[in-house]
């Protein structure tokens, strides 16, 4: 089954771009903005997510994309050249191309499968936890693409759990509400996940995102190292993949905490499954809230890992989010103690790794401290880096030094 509006056997309508967009999409660029469309009654009435053949101004295709007339970002390409289709073939084609990629990087089957315009699937994340999969559709074409996917990544994988959590709010961009179903088997929940030599646990129904943090990997591998004899303290601990990393690591002692009951149940669930649970403590609190009072405990730590959620979701909350970075940073390392360490995240797409690196510099000039950056670190290779989309390397991790 073709995944399109047109007529079976028909090939997709054209939409016309300005030479502007042309020669950007050219060069390797996989987007179309809504004002560089010739936006005419023809290309408004196509249904959201639509297949359409991208064309310059003199009529050359360009190739096949999913289009959006609703959306700021109209058309994201999938494929070059005037025959290319969106298709059953194409998607299990750029499956099977993501799947081998993470074959050659992670000997067990836990990791981000597919990562949008990384993997050539505009708009579709697709987590993998052995054989349960997560399928997050973000945009109108990954929406209508989703039932060729479902099949697509059945034949691929035979997975014995299908969960499509379309409750991320990037879908509200392209005007689409959310629901979460499971598409195939019985859902246990939750699910194990296996990092690191720890055994963890997933909601994957309603756990936060996907109910796994797959991006933090390669930091926690670092935090995990660096551990042996700390007192670690991990903010954001969500369902517990730093503060058990760190306590498998040989910390003295890890106080995680989270706003989040439901995230903390796991992490002491998991705690306890591995044998861990006399070096953790999880405490429900707020973030800021629980460094105020560490700071008047007097609280000093070796280790302290910061990694919130996104501070800033739109540009519109660029300035207030940069500043709350600041805070954090400065709030932290007011705790670490003298050559510990501050393993610090932001995962806002909006914000770059200048600015950050900005802020967290700025902050701790601001706490008095100085000390060194040891490392950056991103996501791992299961996030794949579109060439020309700097916002698909999302995530930034600093690991510093405090004198």
């Amino acid at each position: 089954m073709e995944a399109t509006n047109e007529k079976a056997g028909q090939a997709p309508a054209v939409v016309q771009v300005t030479q502007r967009a042309a020669d950007r999409v050219r060069t390797g660029h996989p987007w179309v903005f809504s004002n560089e469309v010739r936006m005419d009654a023809e290309a408004k009435a196509h249904a959201p997510g639509a297949p359409v053949r991208l064309a310059d101004e003199a009529g050359h295709v360009l190739g096949v994309a999913s289009f959006n007339s609703h959306s700021l970002i109209a058309a994201r390409l999938f494929a070059r050249g005037a025959e290319a289709r969106i298709d059953r073939a194409l998607l299990a084609a750029r499956l099977e191309r993501a799947l081998e990629l993470r074959g050659r990087f992670f000997a067990a089957p836990f990791y981000r499968l597919v990562h949008s315009e990384g993997d050539g699937l505009p708009g579709l994340v697709v987590e993998r936890f052995a054989e349960a999969l997560v399928v997050q559709p973000n945009t109108a074409g990954a929406e209508l693409l989703l039932d060729d996917l479902l099949v697509a990544l059945d034949e691929l994988l035979s997975p014995r759990l299908i969960v499509v959590r379309a409750d991320s709010p990037a879908r509200e961009l392209d005007g689409l509400g959310p629901y979460v179903r499971v598409a195939k088997g019985p859902l246990e929940r939750p699910v194990e996940v296996e990092e690191g030599g720890v055994r963890f646990l997933a909601d994957l129904e309603s756990g936060q995102k996907t109910g796994w943090f797959f991006d933090q990997r390669p930091m926690r591998d670092v935090v995990g190292s660096l551990s042996r004899g700390a007192r670690v303290l991990d903010l954001y601990c969500h369902s517990g993949g730093f503060a058990l990393r760190a306590a498998a690591g040989g910390a003295d002692s890890v106080l995680a905490i989270d706003s989040s009951e439901p995230a903390l149940a796991l992490a002491r669930d998991s705690a306890a499954r591995n044998g861990l649970a006399g070096r953790c403590t999880f405490t429900r609190e707020e973030a800021f809230a629980a460094l105020a009072r560490l700071r008047a405990e007097k609280a000093r730590f070796g280790l302290v890992v910061a990694d919130p959620p996104a501070f800033v979701k739109t540009r519109k909350k660029l300035y207030s989010g940069l500043r709350g970075y600041f805070k954090l940073a400065r709030e932290a390392a007011a705790l670490v103690k003298p050559r510990g360490l501050l393993a610090i995240s932001s995962c806002s797409h909006h914000v770059s790794a200048e600015a950050f690196a900005e802020q967290v510099r700025n902050a701790l000039a601001a706490a008095g401290r100085a000390g060194r950056i040891l490392l950056a670190r991103g996501a791992g290779p299961d996030h794949p880096v579109h060439l020309h989309l700097p916002e698909t390397a999302y995530l930034k991790s600093l690991l510093v030094q405090l004198d």
